[in-house]
């Protein structure tokens, strides 16, 4: 069996891990001429947690993961006004959750793909020929290939999706911010933040900033927008929107790099009522993109991936594959979406009444026995459906 996956992304890579290592015939391509080094910090537990223990990559996650004390929520003086503790965080998650820059979880996956995995960068699908029991595939480069399964796992701006499903503004849901991420060296600022998460403790919008172990700090915003369009200059409008903050947060816009070398996009959610079409089938991002706001979307898209390598396997045919990974995944999904569009209203508050009960959320927490409500909030209801799978072997 033969399989075109276009983009080499977290889902894509996991994608692609998985089939060649259940004997597939792998093609992957990637749009950029290469792996992407923007990206922001991030928590990875959950369902996708399980799933990368089972593909064997989790003691190397864990090697490029990084120890946070705290995210610190600090006001323009550097006064720390609440914090999570990510110690509790940890006893929630049961000791199965790490915290690592999008670009290294990425690294291993792409690390511990098999040598038999046919990994083309600098081209993507332009070409769809859905037939009934096959695909063929036309790419930017002129190539043109043949396969059982083309699977879409290029972001929430999915070509694939496009191509098959229609057009993105029937599946988008904007959820009303811009966000952006972008490293850059300053000693100074890396020793102040010792370790810590620092979040802007502000209405409308946030900048948060880490400590990267290589010297590097790196910078993540969030900001509140009518407008889903994004800048032609990513650069300036950071500057035009957070230009106003004190503390460090003057001297992190100073460092900014080109617009080119800043990761910018929209927070929003796809929401497809269905996700396969034929022999093409969409996942991560590109069918189920949950946004920042629920803090699982990367776990989802390991998870997810994982998931419909087992149904292919395990099930008789495409066709039923394609039906039984939708029928398990999209509840999940449905779940972590609802979840994260009541989250927005704390993520960055619109008012000094939802600021301040945040502040004291965060203080209640943690107190004994407050443990069950910062999991409801933070982690969600709980699945077993990596672990169950991983009970059996794929025929």
């Amino acid at each position: 069996m033969k399989v075109v996956i276009c983009g080499a992304g977290i889902g894509g890579l996991a994608l692609a891990h998985q089939l060649d290592a259940l004997g597939w015939e792998v093609v992957l391509v990637e749009q950029a001429p290469g792996p992407r080094e923007q990206g922001y910090m991030m928590d990875f537990f959950g369902p996708g947690y399980d799933a990368a223990e089972a593909m064997g990559v989790l003691p190397r996650l864990r090697e490029l993961s990084y120890q946070i004390g705290e995210a610190s929520y600090v006001d323009d003086g550097g006064r720390r006004r609440a914090g999570l503790d990510y110690d509790q965080f940890t006893r929630i998650a049961r000791g199965r959750l790490i915290s690592i820059m999008r670009p290294d979880l990425e690294r291993a996956l792409r690390e511990h793909l098999g040598g038999q995995v046919d990994a083309r960068f600098g081209t993507s699908v332009a070409e769809v020929d859905n037939q009934p029991d096959r695909v063929r595939v036309g790419l930017t480069d002129g190539t043109r290939l043949d396969a059982d399964l083309l699977v879409g796992a290029d972001g929430i701006h999915s070509a694939v999706r496009g191509l098959v499903f229609g057009a993105e503004e029937r599946f988008l849901r904007y959820l009303g911010l811009h966000t952006a991420a972008y490293t850059f060296t300053d000693s100074e600022i890396h020793q102040r933040l010792h370790g810590r998460f620092c979040l802007t403790d502000t209405l409308d919008r946030q900048v948060g900033l880490y400590g990267l172990r290589t010297g590097l700090v790196a910078v993540f915003t969030v900001h509140r927008s009518a407008d889903p369009t994004l800048p032609a200059d990513p650069r300036a409008a950071l500057r035009a929107e957070y230009g106003s903050l004190n503390g460090i947060v003057p001297q992190a816009l100073a460092h900014c790099p080109p617009g080119e070398d800043v990761y910018y996009d929209q927070v929003a959610q796809i929401e497809l009522p269905h996700w396969s079409r034929g022999r093409v089938t969409l996942v991560g991002d590109a069918c189920y993109a949950v946004s920042l706001l629920a803090g699982q979307g990367a776990s989802l898209a390991v998870a997810g991936a994982y998931l419909l390598a087992d149904q292919l396997v395990r099930t008789g045919s495409v066709e039923d594959a394609l039906r039984r990974y939708e029928q398990l995944w999209r509840p999940i999904v449905t779940h972590r979406q609802t979840v994260a569009r009541s989250v927005a209203q704390w993520f960055v508050p619109r008012s000094r009444l939802r600021r301040q009960v945040r502040r004291t959320a965060l203080h209640l927490a943690r107190l004994p026995g407050a443990d069950r409500f910062l999991a409801a909030a933070m982690i969600g209801k709980p699945t077993t459906v990596i672990q169950d799978l991983t009970q059996r072997s794929p025929r």
